[in-house]
């Protein structure tokens, strides 16, 4: 799906308001979201922020947050690092439905992105779910 600015501002304000619609919740808009987040809302991507953004988002949208369901720590961790990365490597002033594009085009665009730096069991293990667990694989590259 292609974003414009006003789509993805509209997406972000959405899961901020807990009306977007758990099925426009995809890989895609997870991004779109904390882009606009780590520019206009810096202050909702600590980890504590955003946990509670998420864990509400999801009881809002009736997903479960429990050992395999839900909120992730360690996914939600490392992908706002990839997207801090992303924002770091453009001017501030790029839109951010270009940093969308060259995200969903670099590695993180692939729904397992992840797996090339965690093993499938410490990844979704409930340990990495609630708390952050250091790559086991390879090390993060940003």
């Amino acid at each position: 799906m292609a974003f414009s600015d006003d789509a993805i501002e509209h997406l972000a304000r959405r899961l901020l308001d807990y009306s977007l619609p758990k099925q426009e919740w995809t890989h895609e808009a997870h991004f779109a979201a904390t882009l606009w987040l780590l520019r206009k809302r810096p202050d909702l991507t600590t980890p504590d922020a955003l946990r509670t953004l998420i864990t509400t988002y999801n009881d809002a949208t009736n997903t479960p947050n429990t050992d395999v369901s839900g909120y992730h720590h360690t996914i939600t961790q490392a992908s706002l690092r990839g997207a801090r990365h992303h924002l770091t490597t453009h001017t501030p002033d790029t839109p951010l439905h270009i940093l969308l594009s060259h995200t969903m085009a670099s590695p993180l665009g692939r729904s397992d992105w992840l797996l090339s730096y965690w093993t499938r069991p410490v990844l979704f293990s409930p340990v990495a779910r609630h708390t952050w667990v250091e790559p086991d694989f390879s090390p993060l590259p940003f």
